[in-house]
């Protein structure tokens, strides 16, 4: 019995967020809001209290916020994050003694009982206060105890005792010491508002030459910065940048053996002339490269580098360190498979080494080489073939030192294995949007995204296509699918990707009976033309733009979708924490056809009133027009403009034209068969 608290009477269950029981953190980004709820209830009918704490893990005092009861024993309250690194918060509860008496005074005397002796009571509580208060206190705390005592008028004795200044002062000067606190002090780690918000472009900077036949170098690279900042983008992404194994290289169009003169996949890291530190002779030095970091940095956008942890059978690695790969009985290195498919040019390394230490060591100083030139985002290739016990080591041992950096994670694979990576520490991921077609499935992917527990560790980057995946969508939808998965991939998540300018160009020619582009950038130089203009590329200026000034498009968790009488149709709203910031898409999934249909604004979520006029500004065309209830009729040409993407604006700020020929009924017809 001595090891029980008998005196302490609350319980506190099910606080939320806390990944698998608090075993992993959960994580925000500086400035956002982080909502806590928890179950919080004691014995019998004393009035129970609760409360939030929380600190920075590098601060010693502790910052207090009072809960609000939701109901059903359910409690919440908020604290937003002013700094990136580790928080810690948890739960305490107790019963509130004085608050149960106020509520058991106030309805005795409204019943007309005799409540003397119930002022005595609240006395001897205000008595008890003072004695463990401050002197300040102290004075105000015996006033009122002697006013309650003399009880010259029942009616002033229960004015005063349930006054907001008592109570205030009564909660400030509290007892606690049967205080419950939370069994756990859980986790929160904060990053910065880019690892929430971010729009990348990727490009292979060997393809960047402005001549045909010419290897691009980082010199190439900053005179396309311009272009892409003019786009939007604020993160370029480039593919490994390392020098390329000549041992079983590949060819065009993934030819097991190379020509003479072809480039291979820069993913087939290592040859004489260095591994993962070193730079890829043709592409420049590494001042070259410390300046296109610099010039990237000019026109706001951050470089990003794949982490791609494989070599080639060149890599220095191999002869240095033959312990960190499998080698076959017949003395070969184990190259890497995903039967049938083949990676003749590709090692990948062993973690089940008996040298893993060393091994691990190595691969942390890589990051930290390039962190030191100015990196502070990493794409990892293919981070679910190697141990989640490395990555859980190596993110938070860089996040020490350098909490600004992001780890984006390729993963394609299973739900658990992505889930696992995203808990262990990876900022963002690749995730399943690529093959999420229909309005049901697009619906059903959100959900599981932003509604479950998962929206506290796992952070999408929405890409509609990659060097290695061009889906079926993209390979017969032409420039309308192009527009429509993008805008979507740009409006779902607040963190969206492409791989261009294949993509900007319309390029899907694909690979018989494969999900891969024929001719792949993968295997080959190409020369582009990055002048030409096309209207993908308009659209994709135009949705950065848009997000840009547009709060609600910069967090993928508040979302909502609205009813539709079309299955080709997909309507949702998303808004900011404030809900002054209201959008509105709608999408015609169909790109070949016309597609139209009644679509409901889901108006609740948006904090919207329908019952009386409000202007939708649909930011792509700059058409405006009003409606006046949820229900409203949409028609969506694909060869014209395959998705609307509306501001919701108060009516007065201008009315627009409701006819058919615009997409719309007249104002008289907008009511729903």
């Amino acid at each position: 019995m001595e090891a029980l608290e008998g005196t302490k009477r609350v319980v506190i269950e099910h606080v939320k967020p806390q990944v698998d029981g608090g075993k992993y953190p959960a994580k925000r980004v500086v400035g956002e809001q982080v909502v806590v709820t928890a179950d919080v209830f004691g014995d019998g009918h004393d009035e129970v209290k609760a409360e939030l704490i929380y600190r920075h893990s590098r601060k010693k005092n502790w910052h207090k916020v009072p809960m609000a009861f939701l109901g059903n024993d359910r409690w919440q309250a908020t604290f937003t994050p002013d700094t990136m690194g580790r928080f810690e918060y948890t739960i305490q509860g107790w019963v509130d003694h004085f608050y149960t008496w106020q509520k058991g005074l106030k309805k005795k005397f409204e019943a007309n009982q005799d409540i003397t002796v119930e002022l005595q009571i609240g006395a001897q509580l205000l008595e008890e206060a003072a004695a463990a208060a401050k002197p300040g206190q102290q004075k105000r705390l015996r006033k009122w105890a002697d006013q309650l005592n003399r009880n010259n008028s029942p009616a002033d004795a229960v004015t005063l005792a349930t006054s907001q200044d008592v109570t205030d002062l009564m909660n400030a000067c509290c007892d606690r010491r049967n205080v419950t606190i939370y069994n756990q002090v859980l986790q929160l780690d904060v990053e910065r508002h880019k690892a929430l918000f971010s729009t990348w472009y990727e490009f292979f900077p060997r393809s960047a030459a402005q001549e045909p036949g010419q290897h691009g170098t980082f010199k190439d690279c900053e005179r396309l910065m311009p272009r892409i900042a003019e786009m939007g983008f604020d993160t370029i992404y480039l593919p490994p940048i390392h020098p390329i194994g000549y041992a079983y290289r590949k060819g065009k169009n993934n030819a097991v053996s190379a020509q003479p003169g072809e480039p291979g996949s820069p993913w087939a890291i290592g040859a004489d002339t260095g591994g993962h530190k070193a730079i890829l002779p043709e592409l420049g030095t590494l001042d070259d490269f410390r300046s296109m970091v610099h010039v990237a940095r000019e026109h706001g956008i951050e470089i990003a580098l794949d982490f791609a942890i494989q070599c080639s059978q060149d890599h220095p690695y191999v002869k240095d360190h033959p312990q960190w790969f499998k080698w076959r009985p017949d003395g070969t290195v184990q190259y890497a498979e995903n039967p049938p498919k083949k990676y003749q040019d590709v090692l990948p390394v062993n973690f089940e080494t008996e040298d893993w230490q060393n091994l691990w060591i190595e691969l942390r100083s890589i990051l930290l080489h390039w962190i030191n030139q100015g990196v502070y985002i990493f794409r990892v290739d293919n981070p679910h073939t190697k141990a989640f016990a490395f990555w859980e080591w190596v993110i938070a041992d860089i996040h020490k030192e350098h909490p600004q950096v992001i780890f984006l994670a390729e993963a394609f694979t299973r739900p658990r294995v992505m889930e696992r990576l995203a808990k262990i520490g990876f900022t963002q991921s690749y995730t399943y949007y690529t093959w999420r077609n229909t309005a049901a499935e697009l619906k059903e992917y959100m959900q599981e995204l932003t509604q479950t527990d998962m929206r506290d560790y796992f952070r999408p980057n929405f890409w509609p296509n990659t060097p290695d995946i061009l889906p079926v969508g993209l390979q017969e939808g032409g420039e309308a699918a192009h527009i429509l998965r993008l805008v979507m991939a740009a409006t779902l998540s607040s963190n969206y990707g492409m791989y261009g300018p294949v993509y900007e160009f319309g390029i899907a020619t694909p690979v018989p009976g494969k999900e891969e582009y024929l001719d792949s950038e993968k295997y080959e130089i190409m020369h582009w033309d990055w002048g030409k203009l096309t209207k993908i590329r308009e659209v994709i200026t135009l949705i950065n733009k848009i997000r840009k000034v547009n709060p609600a498009l910069q967090t993928t968790w508040n979302i909502a979708f609205g009813e539709t009488d079309n299955a080709q149709l997909l309507c949702y709203g998303k808004w900011d924490d404030a809900r002054q910031n209201k959008m509105l898409m709608v999408v015609n999934l169909d790109p070949h056809q016309t597609q139209a249909g009644w679509v409901k604004v889901p108006a609740d979520a948006l904090g919207l009133e329908t019952d009386q006029p409000y202007l939708v500004h649909d930011l792509l065309t700059e058409h405006k027009y009003t409606w006046s209830t949820d229900w409203n009729y949409v028609e969506l040409r694909p060869h014209e403009m395959p998705v609307h993407v509306f501001r919701i604006e108060e009516a007065s700020k201008g009315m627009g034209h409701n006819n058919l020929d615009d997409t719309w009924l007249p104002t008289d017809q907008q009511t729903h068969n």
